[in-house]
């Protein structure tokens, strides 16, 4: 005579297997990816639950694993009705896409980032550090693509040395969010000049 355990063990793996497959093939239907929800498997897991809680499990081992599998499968089954109801009827339900970023967040309101003031990029690298930093955080919420360090580090230099030819000592550089666009100015301290990136 064939040993029972090995069998509700084999039956135990099989409805695992199934299991899976099954809320591989919702995950599918609700993606958009098969044209109809996976009924065929979704019956023959309801009969492999069923047909293992007839039996007799005297392993304690076992009857934990099936409960595991069993109550998976319940609140499986209920999460799914729920998605399909509220598909019917033309609600957002538990497995509604989330829209992609297509269109850009409106913008909460205009602001200021940061202000930084520089005489000397070269001895003040942890200043322009940050100013860098700061910029390419508002770039990434404009959902524009940072600059390479190396090309900001020189147009903040370039900048410095142009302002202080024209006999400013200081440069305020600003990093603001307008209208949803990135604003990097820079103004000298003393003066009326002013260049924008």
């Amino acid at each position: 005579m064939a040993d029972p355990d090995v069998d509700v063990n084999r039956e135990l793996g099989v409805l695992e297997a199934e299991l899976k497959r099954l809320e591989a093939e919702y995950n599918m239907f609700f993606a958009g990816r098969l044209p109809r929800p996976p009924w065929e498997t979704r019956t023959r897991v309801d009969g492999l639950v069923k047909r293992l809680d007839r039996m007799h499990m005297s392993n304690y081992g076992e009857r934990f694993r099936f409960t595991t599998l069993q109550t998976r499968f319940a609140r499986s089954v209920d999460l799914w009705d729920r998605g399909l109801k509220a598909r019917e009827e033309g609600r957002s339900g538990p497995f509604a896409q989330s829209r992609p970023m297509a269109e850009k967040p409106q913008p909460s309101k205009d602001r200021v980032l940061t202000i930084a003031t520089l005489s000397d990029p070269m001895s003040q690298m942890d200043k322009v550090q940050d100013l860098y930093q700061s910029l390419a955080e508002a770039r990434r919420e404009a959902g524009e693509e940072a600059i390479p360090f190396h090309k900001f580090a020189e147009l903040i230099r370039t900048q410095v040395g142009a302002l202080r030819e024209k006999g400013n000592d200081e440069v305020a550089f600003r990093v603001a969010l307008k209208d949803g666009k990135v604003a990097f100015t820079a103004r000298p301290l003393r003066g009326a000049a002013k260049s924008e990136e």
